[in-house]
C-alpha cells in the first residue's frame, strides 16, 4: 500500500470557516457534546462539512465511545482496544438531541467487534432514547455490518429508525484494500436483509470516490445497491486525513459528480447526493425528505 504526503486540494475542496453567529453556533454545539460527555464522527473522523453543519444546529452522535476495533485505511477515527460500554450513553444522547430541538437525529458508531451484539444493544436504546424526547424526531441511523449478525441488525431495525444506513464505502476491487475486516458482499447482504424485514424502513448506502477505482466500477456499485433495493446513494471525494492513510488518486470534478448524479437518478434511487465534499449524514434530512417525496409518488 503506497502512502504518500497528501495532494494539493482543487479550488472546488476549499473550505470557509464560520465566522459571527455561525462560528458561536458552532461554539455552543461543541460545548453541549463536551458537557455531556458524546461523540461525533463530525469531529473524529475530521468531516470538512462540520462547520456548516454544526451552524446548522445538526450533527451526527458518535456513540459506543471513540475507539474502533478496526482500522480503516481511509478513516481517521482512533483504533485500538474499546473503553468499558457506557449503558447511560443512549439518554445522554436524547437530552442533547432534545437540548439542540432536532428535527432529524443521525447516529452511528465506531465498530464494535468485541461486543456478541456489535453495540445493536445501545443503538436501539439511543434511538428509544431520542424518540422519547423527541417524538417527532425522525431518527437516522448508519450503523456497522455486525459481523453479519442478523439478529443484531433485527434488534436495530425493531426500535423503528426512519432511516437505515449502511456504508459499502467502495467498489467490490478496492474494498479489502480499503476497509478492515468489513467486506463488499457481507454490506449488500446487511441492506437487503434490512429491507425484507422492514420493507418501509428506506435504506441508504455512501461511496467515497478518489481510492482508484474506475468509472465502471463507480455505476456497477450503483447496480449492486439497486439490486438490494437501496434506496438513498451519497457520494463524495475521499480525502486522505493523514500521511499515515491512503492517498487520494484522483479528484474529481464538480462536473463528474454532477453526471454520478444523473446515472444514480436514472438507476432508480429515490435520492442521489453527489458532490465534492458529500459525507454520508450531510443533508441528511433534506435527503430523506426527497427520497419520501419520491417513494410516495411510485
Amino acid at each position: 500500500m503506497a502512502i504518500q504526503t497528501p495532494q494539493r486540494k482543487p479550488d472546488w475542496l476549499k473550505i470557509k470557516l464560520p465566522s459571527g453567529n455561525e462560528l458561536q453556533e458552532f461554539k455552543e454545539l461543541k460545548k453541549t457534546m463536551r458537557t455531556k460527555t458524546l461523540h461525533t464522527v463530525c469531529e473524529e473522523a475530521k468531516c470538512p462539512n462540520i462547520h456548516e453543519c454544526w451552524a446548522n444546529r445538526t450533527a451526527t452522535f458518535m456513540i459506543l465511545g471513540d475507539i474502533c476495533t478496526r482500522a480503516c485505511r481511509f478513516c481517521a477515527v482512533n483504533s485500538g482496544l474499546p473503553n468499558e460500554l457506557d449503558l447511560k450513553e443512549p439518554e445522554r444522547v436524547g437530552e442533547a438531541a432534545e437540548e439542540m430541538g432536532l428535527k432529524h437525529c443521525v447516529i452511528t458508531s465506531v465498530a464494535r467487534d468485541d461486543l456478541a451484539d456489535g453495540g445493536a444493544m445501545i443503538f436501539a436504546e439511543t434511538i428509544k432514547a431520542v424518540k422519547k424526547r423527541l417524538p417527532f424526531c425522525d431518527v437516522e441511523v448508519l450503523i456497522p455490518d455486525f459481523m453479519g449478525n442478523e439478529e443484531a441488525l433485527y434488534k436495530v431495525l425493531d426500535a423503528k429508525p426512519e432511516v437505515l444506513n449502511h456504508n459499502i464505502e467502495t467498489v467490490e476491487r478496492c474494498s479489502d484494500r480499503v476497509r478492515s475486516k468489513a467486506k463488499y458482499k457481507r454490506s449488500l447482504e446487511l441492506l437487503q436483509r434490512s429491507k425484507s424485514y422492514k420493507s418501509k424502513i428506506p435504506t441508504k448506502s455512501s461511496i467515497m470516490i478518489g481510492v482508484g477505482e474506475e468509472w465502471n466500477e463507480i455505476l456497477q456499485t450503483m447496480d449492486d445497491l439497486r439490486e438490494v433495493d437501496c434506496n438513498i446513494l451519497t457520494i463524495g471525494q475521499y480525502l486522505q486525513p493523514s500521511k499515515k492513510h491512503l492517498s487520494v488518486e484522483k479528484f474529481y470534478t464538480p462536473e463528474e459528480f454532477a453526471l454520478l448524479k444523473e446515472e444514480g437518478m436514472k438507476r432508480g434511487f429515490s435520492h442521489v447526493e453527489a458532490g465534492p465534499l458529500v459525507r454520508s449524514s450531510y443533508h441528511a434530512r433534506e435527503q430523506k425528505e426527497a427520497a419520501n417525496e419520491t417513494l410516495n409518488a411510485r
